[in-house]
């Protein structure tokens, strides 16, 4: 890991939130184990995220912003203030999956310049 992984990872956020898909599945590895948190567990490959997003954005409008970073050897531990909206821009009420408005830690393990695992822990 390196500083220099941060900028990238930031501008992961910026084009999630901005449903920019393509610009985030180009800095995942081709077997990218990324964590599912709406049904748990963990989707792996790009085309599984891109389908796990899809779904996602069909049914809920999430905003993620990052408020701090902290670098470890084979990570990257973000701070992340998760919102989630309905499709119309308003708080949930009765969903039955598992993504709630809270603060969140996103782990981004790389190699090779990608990202090859992402695991959410709780704050």
């Amino acid at each position: 890991m390196s500083s220099n992984d941060i900028p990238m990872i930031e501008r992961m956020y910026i084009d999630f939130n901005a449903r920019n898909i393509d610009g985030v599945l180009a800095v995942l590895a081709d077997d990218v184990a990324w964590a599912n948190g709406m049904d748990g567990g963990h989707v792996h490959g790009r085309e599984a995220v891109r389908e796990y997003w899809t779904r996602q954005w069909s049914l809920v409008s999430p905003h993620v912003e990052p408020v701090g970073f902290k670098l470890e050897d084979s990570e990257v531990a973000v701070e992340v203030v998760q919102t989630i909206r309905d499709l119309s821009g308003q708080p949930l009420e009765g969903q039955d999956h598992g993504l709630k408005d809270k603060t969140v830690i996103h782990v981004f393990h790389l190699a090779g310049g990608k990202i090859n695992r992402f695991d959410i822990r709780e704050a």
